[in-house]
C-alpha cells in the first residue's frame, strides 16, 4: 500500500477491464474506485472496490456527452487531477472525441480523434502499418456497396480465410444468428452467408477479409504499452497467450497468458508509438507466421485490452503509469520498462479455471511452463481478488467459471485451429 497522493480515477464502463483496472489501483491505494457505465456486467458486482454509477444510454452520444457534462459538474472544483480512463472501444473514442471540451476538468490521457480515427478502423490501420513498415496480414477489403452491387464478392484467398468487421464500435449493435467478434471462414457458402447476413441486420461498414495465419492460439501474441504526455513510451509488457475463449460472441478474447520478453518486438513497437505521437494505452495484437518468420499485426486498441491485468499481475501495474505521468509527473526521466526480462517473477493470467486450461491448452512447452507456475502458485485472475471477496461475489464467480466449463465443452472442438 503507498501514501494516496491527491488524485481521483473514474473509469467507464462496467467489465473485466473496468475491474482490472479498479483492482489496480485498490492494490496500490486501498481506495474504492468510481465508474461509470450504461449497464451493469457481472465483473463490477457484489464489489467493494468498484463503486459504480449506472446512466441509461451512456454508451452513445447524445446521452454521453450530456452526462459528461454535468458530471464535470461535480468535479470542477476538485483541486486534485481528476483522471478519467475509458475501459473500452466506445468510450476511448467518446472521450478523444470531445477531450477538448472536457480537459478543462478531467485529464484526459488519449491520443487526439483524427488519429484515433485512423487507428482504430482495421482498414486505415493498415495503410499506417504500410507507412511505417509494420506486417501484417495479406488484406483486402469488402465495402457494403460492393456487396450490394455484385452478386459474387471476389476472395482471393485460399480457405480457410479470417474475415472482420472493420468498425468494431458500429459491430456491437449488430445482431443476427451466427454473430461472431470474428470469423474463421471455411468455405464460398459461408463466406457469402455471413456478409448477407451482417449487412441485412444493419451493418454499413466495411469488412476485412484476411489470409488466414496457420496455427492455433498458442502462435499468438498481446502487447501492452503506457506512452506518457510527452509520446514518450515508458512501459511495455509482452504476452504469450496460450488459449482463448471459443464462444461466438468471445473468439479472440484470451484467457490464458503467459509473460514473455521479445526484444524486437518491443523496440518495433515502441518505435512506431513515438513516431505517431501516441499518448496513452495501447493494447496490439499480432500472431506469429512460420511461412515467413515475422509477427504481423492484426489491430491495435486505444485502452487497456480485456486481459491486461496480466500487466499488473507480473508486476507492472496498470494504474501506476497514469498516476506517476500525470498526478505525481515524475516519468520525464524514467528509463523505458521492457516487462518480462526476469523469468524468476513470471506469473501466469488465467481468464477461466486452471482446470479448462489444464484440459483444452495445446500440449507444448509453454503449457509445460504454465503448468509450473500454476503449481507454484504462481497465477492469477482479474476477477477472483481475497480482498474483495464476499458470498455473493463467490457465489457470482463460482457461476462465471461454471459458464466458462459449459462453453468450452460445447465451442472448442467447432473453432479450434
Amino acid at each position: 500500500m503507498q501514501e494516496t497522493p491527491e488524485f481521483t480515477p473514474v473509469l467507464l464502463g462496467s467489465d473485466f477491464n473496468v475491474y482490472g483496472m479498479a483492482r489496480s489501483f485498490y492494490e496500490l491505494y486501498h481506495q474504492p474506485v468510481k465508474a461509470i457505465a450504461s449497464i451493469q456486467l457481472a465483473p463490477t458486482r457484489f464489489t467493494k472496490i468498484v463503486d459504480l454509477e449506472l446512466i441509461p444510454g451512456f454508451s452513445e452520444d447524445p446521452v454521453w456527452i450530456d452526462s459528461m457534462r454535468k458530471i464535470k459538474e461535480r468535479y470542477r472544483d476538485h483541486k486534485e487531477p481528476v483522471i478519467l480512463i475509458g475501459c473500452g472501444d466506445g468510450y476511448a473514442e467518446l472521450i478523444a472525441k470531445h477531450k477538448d471540451e472536457l480537459s478543462d476538468v478531467f485529464v484526459c490521457p488519449y491520443i487526439d480523434y483524427d488519429l484515433l480515427k485512423q487507428l482504430n478502423n482495421k482498414e486505415r490501420f493498415y495503410k499506417i502499418c504500410d507507412k511505417y513498415n509494420l506486417p501484417y496480414p495479406k488484406t483486402r477489403t469488402i465495402s457494403k456497396e460492393e456487396h450490394d452491387s455484385q452478386t459474387v464478392v471476389e476472395q482471393p484467398f485460399d480457405y480457410p480465410v479470417a474475415l472482420k468487421p472493420t468498425n468494431s464500435v458500429e459491430w456491437l449493435d449488430v445482431h443476427f444468428e451466427g454473430r461472431k467478434k470474428a470469423f474463421r471462414i471455411q468455405s464460398r457458402e459461408e463466406f457469402d452467408k455471413v456478409l448477407d447476413a451482417a449487412y441485412a441486420n444493419g451493418y454499413k461498414s466495411d469488412f476485412i477479409l484476411q489470409d488466414f495465419i496457420p496455427g492455433d492460439d498458442s502462435n499468438m501474441r498481446v502487447l501492452n504499452a503506457y506512452v506518457d504526455q510527452n509520446h514518450h513510451v515508458k512501459m511495455m509488457c509482452l504476452g504469450h497467450p496460450l488459449l482463448e475463449d471459443p464462444a461466438p460472441s468471445a473468439i479472440g478474447n484470451y484467457v490464458a497468458i503467459l509473460p514473455e520478453y521479445n526484444e524486437a518486438i518491443y523496440k518495433t513497437i515502441k518505435d512506431f508509438l513515438e513516431k505517431i505521437d501516441f499518448t496513452g494505452y495501447a493494447n496490439f495484437d499480432m500472431k506469429y507466421d512460420v511461412r515467413d518468420d515475422t509477427f504481423k499485426l492484426f489491430e491495435i486498441n486505444l485502452r487497456q485490452g480485456r486481459s491486461s491485468f496480466f500487466v499488473t499481475l507480473n508486476g507492472y501495474n496498470l494504474a501506476d503509469w497514469v498516476v506517476k505521468d500525470y498526478v505525481k509527473q515524475d516519468l520525464v526521466d524514467q528509463p523505458t520498462v521492457y516487462g518480462n526480462q526476469d523469468e524468476s517473477k513470471h506469473a501466469l493470467w488465467l481468464g477461466v479455471p486452471a482446470k479448462v486450461f489444464k484440459k483444452y491448452a495445446r500440449e507444448n512447452a509453454d503449457k509445460d511452463r504454465a503448468l509450473e507456475l500454476i503449481r507454484a502458485g504462481r497465477y492469477g485472475t482479474t476477477y477472483q481478488y481475497s480482498h474483495d471477496m464476499n458470498l455473493k461475489r463467490w457465489t457470482l464467480i463460482q457461476w462465471m467459471n461454471h459458464n466458462y466449463s459449459k462453453n468450452f465443452d460445447r465451442y472448442f472442438a467447432e473453432n479450434k485451429g
